[in-house]
Protein backbone atom coordinates (compact mmCIF):
# COMPACT_ATOMS: atom_id res chain seq x y z
CA UNK A 1 0.00 0.00 0.00
CA UNK A 2 1.95 3.36 -1.01
CA UNK A 3 0.99 6.30 1.38
CA UNK A 4 -1.71 7.92 -0.27
CA UNK A 5 -3.89 4.86 -0.01
CA UNK A 6 -2.37 4.48 3.46
CA UNK A 7 -3.66 8.25 4.37
CA UNK A 8 -7.04 7.37 2.91
CA UNK A 9 -7.57 5.09 4.49
CA UNK A 10 -7.32 6.56 7.51
CA UNK A 11 -8.69 9.25 7.27
CA UNK A 12 -11.83 7.17 5.81
CA UNK A 13 -11.70 5.41 9.16
CA UNK A 14 -11.53 8.31 11.29
CA UNK A 15 -14.44 9.82 9.26
CA UNK A 16 -16.95 6.65 9.66
CA UNK A 17 -16.16 7.15 13.24
CA UNK A 18 -17.47 10.98 13.65
CA UNK A 19 -20.99 11.88 13.99
CA UNK A 20 -23.57 12.77 11.18
CA UNK A 21 -23.11 16.58 12.45
CA UNK A 22 -19.41 16.44 12.51
CA UNK A 23 -16.83 18.29 10.17
CA UNK A 24 -15.63 15.25 7.36
CA UNK A 25 -11.61 15.33 6.80
CA UNK A 26 -12.91 15.05 3.05
CA UNK A 27 -14.67 18.21 3.17
CA UNK A 28 -11.48 20.00 4.07
CA UNK A 29 -10.80 23.00 1.55
CA UNK A 30 -8.16 25.39 1.43
CA UNK A 31 -6.95 27.72 -1.17
CA UNK A 32 -3.30 25.72 -1.94
CA UNK A 33 -3.67 22.54 -2.04
CA UNK A 34 -1.47 20.46 0.19
CA UNK A 35 -1.12 17.09 2.00
CA UNK A 36 1.42 14.76 4.39
CA UNK A 37 1.47 11.29 4.69
CA UNK A 38 0.01 10.75 8.09
CA UNK A 39 -1.85 14.12 9.06
CA UNK A 40 -5.28 14.96 8.04
CA UNK A 41 -5.99 18.27 6.88
CA UNK A 42 -7.02 19.75 10.08
CA UNK A 43 -4.27 17.87 12.28
CA UNK A 44 -2.16 20.09 9.68
CA UNK A 45 -3.34 23.33 10.29
CA UNK A 46 -3.48 22.74 14.22
CA UNK A 47 0.26 21.89 14.02
CA UNK A 48 1.23 24.79 12.16
CA UNK A 49 -0.77 27.01 14.63
CA UNK A 50 1.02 25.04 17.01
CA UNK A 51 4.97 25.99 15.76
CA UNK A 52 3.82 29.19 14.84
CA UNK A 53 5.24 32.44 16.77
CA UNK A 54 2.30 34.26 17.03
CA UNK A 55 1.39 30.61 19.09
CA UNK A 56 5.03 31.34 21.15
CA UNK A 57 3.75 34.85 21.90
CA UNK A 58 0.39 33.89 23.61
CA UNK A 59 2.65 33.60 26.83
CA UNK A 60 3.11 37.00 27.19
CA UNK A 61 -0.01 38.32 26.80
CA UNK A 62 -2.19 39.32 29.82
CA UNK A 63 -5.74 37.96 29.68
CA UNK A 64 -7.39 40.63 32.30
CA UNK A 65 -5.52 41.88 35.28
CA UNK A 66 -2.38 43.04 33.30
CA UNK A 67 -1.45 45.15 35.98
CA UNK A 68 -0.18 42.09 38.53
CA UNK A 69 1.57 39.76 36.02
CA UNK A 70 5.33 41.06 37.12
CA UNK A 71 4.62 39.85 40.35
CA UNK A 72 2.09 36.76 40.39
CA UNK A 73 2.83 34.34 37.47
CA UNK A 74 0.19 32.17 38.05
CA UNK A 75 -2.68 34.67 37.16
CA UNK A 76 -3.84 33.69 33.63
CA UNK A 77 -2.68 34.32 30.40
CA UNK A 78 -3.37 34.21 26.75
CA UNK A 79 -1.24 30.76 26.25
CA UNK A 80 -3.05 29.15 29.11
CA UNK A 81 -6.49 30.67 27.97
CA UNK A 82 -6.05 29.20 25.38
CA UNK A 83 -4.92 25.24 26.19
CA UNK A 84 -8.05 25.75 28.67
CA UNK A 85 -10.25 26.50 25.59
CA UNK A 86 -8.70 23.50 23.54
CA UNK A 87 -9.38 20.80 26.90
CA UNK A 88 -13.01 21.96 27.23
CA UNK A 89 -13.45 22.16 23.64
CA UNK A 90 -12.05 18.41 22.74
CA UNK A 91 -14.00 17.54 26.31
CA UNK A 92 -16.81 17.85 24.34
CA UNK A 93 -15.93 17.50 21.00
CA UNK A 94 -15.16 13.77 21.94
CA UNK A 95 -18.56 13.00 24.20
CA UNK A 96 -20.51 14.30 20.92
CA UNK A 97 -17.85 12.59 18.59
CA UNK A 98 -16.92 15.63 16.25
CA UNK A 99 -13.72 16.50 14.77
CA UNK A 100 -11.30 16.79 17.23
CA UNK A 101 -8.57 17.76 15.58
CA UNK A 102 -10.49 20.32 13.64
CA UNK A 103 -11.68 21.79 17.22
CA UNK A 104 -7.97 21.88 18.07
CA UNK A 105 -6.87 23.94 15.23
CA UNK A 106 -10.01 26.50 15.71
CA UNK A 107 -9.16 26.37 19.88
CA UNK A 108 -5.12 27.19 19.72
CA UNK A 109 -5.80 30.10 16.79
CA UNK A 110 -8.83 31.63 18.05
CA UNK A 111 -6.82 34.80 19.94
CA UNK A 112 -3.68 34.56 17.85
CA UNK A 113 -4.16 38.11 16.93
CA UNK A 114 -4.63 39.61 20.44
CA UNK A 115 -3.39 42.72 21.49
CA UNK A 116 -0.96 43.26 24.46
CA UNK A 117 -2.89 43.78 27.79
CA UNK A 118 -6.40 42.21 26.84
CA UNK A 119 -9.57 43.61 25.85
CA UNK A 120 -8.08 46.95 27.31
CA UNK A 121 -5.21 47.24 24.91
CA UNK A 122 -7.52 46.20 21.50
CA UNK A 123 -10.00 49.07 22.97
CA UNK A 124 -7.46 51.50 22.93
CA UNK A 125 -5.97 49.93 19.30
CA UNK A 126 -9.93 50.58 18.03
CA UNK A 127 -9.77 54.00 19.61
CA UNK A 128 -6.10 54.91 17.46
CA UNK A 129 -7.76 53.51 14.42
CA UNK A 130 -10.72 55.44 14.77
CA UNK A 131 -8.64 58.74 14.71
CA UNK A 132 -6.70 57.20 12.29
CA UNK A 133 -9.84 56.42 9.99
CA UNK A 134 -8.69 53.27 9.20
CA UNK A 135 -10.35 50.05 9.45
CA UNK A 136 -11.04 49.43 13.28
CA UNK A 137 -9.11 46.61 14.90
CA UNK A 138 -10.96 43.43 16.58
CA UNK A 139 -8.74 40.63 17.29
CA UNK A 140 -11.07 37.92 15.63
CA UNK A 141 -10.51 39.79 12.74
CA UNK A 142 -6.78 40.27 13.01
CA UNK A 143 -6.25 36.72 14.20
CA UNK A 144 -7.51 35.95 10.69
CA UNK A 145 -5.24 38.34 8.98
CA UNK A 146 -2.15 36.95 10.75
CA UNK A 147 -2.91 32.68 9.55
CA UNK A 148 -3.82 34.75 6.09
CA UNK A 149 -1.88 37.48 5.46
CA UNK A 150 1.13 38.17 8.33
CA UNK A 151 2.55 34.40 9.19
CA UNK A 152 5.49 32.61 7.65
CA UNK A 153 6.54 35.96 6.41
CA UNK A 154 3.96 36.94 4.97
CA UNK A 155 3.34 34.04 2.94
CA UNK A 156 0.23 33.15 5.67
CA UNK A 157 -0.49 29.63 6.74
CA UNK A 158 -3.52 28.29 4.18
CA UNK A 159 -5.37 27.24 6.79
CA UNK A 160 -8.58 25.41 5.66
CA UNK A 161 -11.57 27.11 5.28
CA UNK A 162 -13.39 25.64 8.61
CA UNK A 163 -10.18 26.24 10.71
CA UNK A 164 -10.41 29.75 9.57
CA UNK A 165 -13.82 30.22 9.57
CA UNK A 166 -13.78 28.99 13.24
CA UNK A 167 -10.86 31.63 14.18
CA UNK A 168 -13.14 34.35 12.81
CA UNK A 169 -16.46 33.37 14.56
CA UNK A 170 -15.09 32.54 17.70
CA UNK A 171 -16.44 35.26 19.66
CA UNK A 172 -17.40 34.15 23.08
CA UNK A 173 -18.46 37.24 25.04
CA UNK A 174 -21.89 37.05 23.22
CA UNK A 175 -24.89 35.99 25.75
CA UNK A 176 -26.15 32.47 23.72
CA UNK A 177 -28.15 29.72 24.70
CA UNK A 178 -27.65 27.59 21.68
CA UNK A 179 -25.51 28.09 18.39
CA UNK A 180 -26.46 26.43 15.51
CA UNK A 181 -23.75 26.23 12.30
CA UNK A 182 -23.94 28.04 9.23
CA UNK A 183 -23.42 25.21 6.81
CA UNK A 184 -23.76 27.31 3.97
CA UNK A 185 -21.25 30.08 5.01
CA UNK A 186 -18.80 30.77 1.88
CA UNK A 187 -15.43 32.87 1.30
CA UNK A 188 -17.19 36.07 0.67
CA UNK A 189 -19.20 35.45 3.38
CA UNK A 190 -15.67 36.07 5.83
CA UNK A 191 -14.72 38.74 2.94
CA UNK A 192 -17.74 40.78 4.06
CA UNK A 193 -17.93 40.05 8.01
CA UNK A 194 -14.28 41.27 8.01
CA UNK A 195 -14.78 44.58 5.82
CA UNK A 196 -18.41 45.61 7.39
CA UNK A 197 -16.95 44.73 11.29
CA UNK A 198 -13.83 47.07 10.28
CA UNK A 199 -16.18 49.53 9.15
CA UNK A 200 -17.94 49.62 12.71
CA UNK A 201 -20.96 48.00 11.37
CA UNK A 202 -22.83 45.76 14.23
CA UNK A 203 -22.33 42.49 12.42
CA UNK A 204 -23.25 38.65 13.71
CA UNK A 205 -21.00 35.75 12.73
CA UNK A 206 -22.06 32.38 13.57
CA UNK A 207 -19.56 29.32 13.05
CA UNK A 208 -19.74 27.18 9.84
CA UNK A 209 -19.27 23.84 11.80
CA UNK A 210 -20.29 22.52 14.47
CA UNK A 211 -16.62 22.40 16.15
CA UNK A 212 -16.06 26.03 15.67
CA UNK A 213 -19.61 26.37 17.61
CA UNK A 214 -18.01 24.16 20.17
CA UNK A 215 -14.95 26.35 20.81
CA UNK A 216 -17.32 29.55 20.83
CA UNK A 217 -19.18 28.19 23.89
CA UNK A 218 -15.97 26.65 25.28
CA UNK A 219 -14.06 30.07 25.15
CA UNK A 220 -16.70 31.82 27.27
CA UNK A 221 -16.69 28.70 29.68
CA UNK A 222 -13.05 28.99 30.21
CA UNK A 223 -13.21 32.55 31.46
CA UNK A 224 -16.14 32.95 33.15
CA UNK A 225 -15.15 30.76 36.39
CA UNK A 226 -11.23 31.81 35.89
CA UNK A 227 -11.43 35.61 35.57
CA UNK A 228 -13.84 35.16 38.94
CA UNK A 229 -11.06 33.37 40.62
CA UNK A 230 -8.24 35.73 39.42
CA UNK A 231 -9.68 38.33 40.81
CA UNK A 232 -9.67 37.00 44.49
CA UNK A 233 -5.93 36.34 44.32
CA UNK A 234 -5.52 39.95 43.74
CA UNK A 235 -7.85 40.90 46.20
CA UNK A 236 -10.49 42.38 43.72
CA UNK A 237 -13.37 40.13 44.98
CA UNK A 238 -14.06 38.15 48.19
CA UNK A 239 -15.05 34.38 47.23
CA UNK A 240 -18.38 35.06 49.57
CA UNK A 241 -19.62 38.28 47.03
CA UNK A 242 -20.43 35.39 44.45
CA UNK A 243 -24.25 35.47 44.66
CA UNK A 244 -26.01 32.59 46.18
CA UNK A 245 -28.09 31.22 42.92
CA UNK A 246 -24.68 31.51 40.88
CA UNK A 247 -23.42 29.00 43.26
CA UNK A 248 -26.03 27.06 43.38
CA UNK A 249 -26.64 26.04 39.96
CA UNK A 250 -22.76 26.44 38.61
CA UNK A 251 -20.65 26.34 41.64
CA UNK A 252 -18.35 28.28 43.53
CA UNK A 253 -15.00 27.62 42.36
CA UNK A 254 -13.92 27.05 38.49
CA UNK A 255 -13.70 23.64 38.19
CA UNK A 256 -16.83 23.09 39.60
CA UNK A 257 -18.14 25.99 36.99
CA UNK A 258 -16.35 24.35 34.11
CA UNK A 259 -17.62 20.68 35.26
CA UNK A 260 -21.41 22.03 35.56
CA UNK A 261 -21.25 23.75 32.07
CA UNK A 262 -19.56 21.25 29.72
CA UNK A 263 -22.40 18.63 31.60
CA UNK A 264 -24.76 20.80 30.90
CA UNK A 265 -24.00 21.51 27.34
CA UNK A 266 -23.03 17.29 26.17
CA UNK A 267 -26.34 16.29 27.77
CA UNK A 268 -28.57 19.24 25.68
CA UNK A 269 -26.41 18.52 22.63
CA UNK A 270 -25.93 15.29 22.21
CA UNK A 271 -26.93 14.02 18.88
CA UNK A 272 -28.28 17.50 17.32
CA UNK A 273 -26.44 19.74 15.31
CA UNK A 274 -26.64 22.77 17.53
CA UNK A 275 -24.88 23.21 20.91
CA UNK A 276 -27.15 23.98 23.60
CA UNK A 277 -26.97 25.48 27.47
CA UNK A 278 -30.42 24.37 29.43
CA UNK A 279 -32.03 27.51 30.09
CA UNK A 280 -31.50 27.88 33.81
CA UNK A 281 -27.75 27.42 33.17
CA UNK A 282 -27.60 29.86 30.18
CA UNK A 283 -29.44 32.28 32.40
CA UNK A 284 -26.69 31.32 35.66
CA UNK A 285 -24.25 31.80 32.86
CA UNK A 286 -25.46 35.43 31.53
CA UNK A 287 -25.81 36.80 35.13
CA UNK A 288 -21.80 35.81 36.43
CA UNK A 289 -20.62 37.31 32.91
CA UNK A 290 -22.51 40.07 34.12
CA UNK A 291 -21.44 40.09 37.78
CA UNK A 292 -17.88 39.72 36.64
CA UNK A 293 -17.86 42.91 34.00
CA UNK A 294 -19.04 45.61 36.34
CA UNK A 295 -17.10 43.76 39.63
CA UNK A 296 -13.95 42.78 38.00
CA UNK A 297 -13.62 44.81 33.65
CA UNK A 298 -14.75 47.96 34.94
CA UNK A 299 -13.16 47.95 38.79
CA UNK A 300 -11.45 51.15 39.46
CA UNK A 301 -7.66 49.45 39.44
CA UNK A 302 -8.04 48.09 35.97
CA UNK A 303 -9.48 51.33 34.62
CA UNK A 304 -6.77 53.57 36.48
CA UNK A 305 -4.18 51.59 34.85
CA UNK A 306 -6.04 52.13 31.37
CA UNK A 307 -5.31 55.74 30.94
CA UNK A 308 -1.51 55.39 31.15
CA UNK A 309 -1.93 52.61 29.11
CA UNK A 310 -3.77 54.97 26.32
CA UNK A 311 -0.66 57.18 26.90
CA UNK A 312 2.11 54.32 25.94
CA UNK A 313 0.11 52.64 22.99
CA UNK A 314 -0.35 56.45 21.16
CA UNK A 315 3.11 57.01 21.92
CA UNK A 316 4.59 54.36 20.41
CA UNK A 317 2.31 54.42 17.29
CA UNK A 318 3.31 57.69 16.58
CA UNK A 319 6.76 57.36 17.20
CA UNK A 320 7.01 54.21 14.47
CA UNK A 321 4.71 55.76 11.99
CA UNK A 322 7.13 58.61 11.92
CA UNK A 323 10.31 56.03 11.49
CA UNK A 324 8.19 54.88 8.54
CA UNK A 325 8.04 58.05 6.96
CA UNK A 326 11.49 58.72 7.70
CA UNK A 327 12.96 55.31 6.45
CA UNK A 328 14.85 54.90 9.62
CA UNK A 329 16.02 51.17 9.68
CA UNK A 330 17.67 51.55 13.25
CA UNK A 331 14.21 51.80 14.81
CA UNK A 332 12.72 48.31 15.82
CA UNK A 333 9.83 48.43 13.64
CA UNK A 334 12.23 47.82 10.93
CA UNK A 335 14.65 45.26 12.93
CA UNK A 336 12.34 43.42 14.32
CA UNK A 337 9.25 43.53 12.45
CA UNK A 338 9.26 44.92 8.95
CA UNK A 339 12.78 43.15 7.68
CA UNK A 340 10.96 39.92 8.77
CA UNK A 341 8.50 40.11 6.01
CA UNK A 342 9.92 38.43 3.79
CA UNK A 343 11.79 39.25 0.56
CA UNK A 344 13.29 42.52 -0.21
CA UNK A 345 13.50 43.72 3.69
CA UNK A 346 9.83 43.76 3.94
CA UNK A 347 9.50 46.33 0.86
CA UNK A 348 6.45 44.13 -0.92
CA UNK A 349 4.48 44.43 2.96
CA UNK A 350 5.42 48.05 3.62
CA UNK A 351 4.13 49.12 -0.02
CA UNK A 352 1.41 47.11 0.35
CA UNK A 353 -0.42 48.57 3.81
CA UNK A 354 -0.69 52.03 5.24
CA UNK A 355 1.93 52.59 7.83
CA UNK A 356 -0.58 52.67 10.06
CA UNK A 357 -2.09 49.34 9.37
CA UNK A 358 2.08 48.48 9.47
CA UNK A 359 2.22 50.01 13.08
CA UNK A 360 -1.03 48.22 13.85
CA UNK A 361 0.38 45.34 12.83
CA UNK A 362 3.77 45.56 14.58
CA UNK A 363 1.77 46.88 18.24
CA UNK A 364 -0.69 43.56 18.41
CA UNK A 365 2.20 41.21 17.38
CA UNK A 366 3.71 42.56 20.94
CA UNK A 367 3.89 40.39 24.30
CA UNK A 368 3.05 42.70 27.37
CA UNK A 369 7.11 43.13 28.41
CA UNK A 370 8.01 43.70 24.85
CA UNK A 371 5.61 46.66 24.51
CA UNK A 372 7.11 47.94 28.00
CA UNK A 373 11.01 47.67 27.05
CA UNK A 374 9.96 49.49 23.88
CA UNK A 375 8.51 52.24 25.33
CA UNK A 376 11.16 52.60 28.11
CA UNK A 377 13.33 52.78 25.47
CA UNK A 378 12.17 55.61 23.18
CA UNK A 379 10.54 57.33 26.32
CA UNK A 380 13.86 58.09 28.10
Amino acid sequence: MNEESFKKEILDFEDKCFSSYAAKNCEARRERETSHPFRGPYSRDRDHILYSGSFRRYTGKTQVIYFATSFDEQLSNRSIHTLQVSQIARTIGKALKLNLDLIEAIALGHDLGHAPFGHDGEEILQEICQQRKIGLFFHNVHSLRIVDKLADSCRGMNLTFQVRDGILSHDGEINEKYLKPDRDKTEAGLTDYCQKKSQGREMQIVPATLEGCVVRMSDAISYVGQDFEDAIRMGILRKSELPEEIKRELGENNTDIINSLVTDIIINSYNRDEIIFSSDIAEKVFELKQFNAERIYKNPRLKAKKTKLRASFKYLFDKFRNDISRGDEDSLIFKEWIFNRGKNKGADYVNSYLSEQVVIDYIASMTDRYFNNAYIKYKK
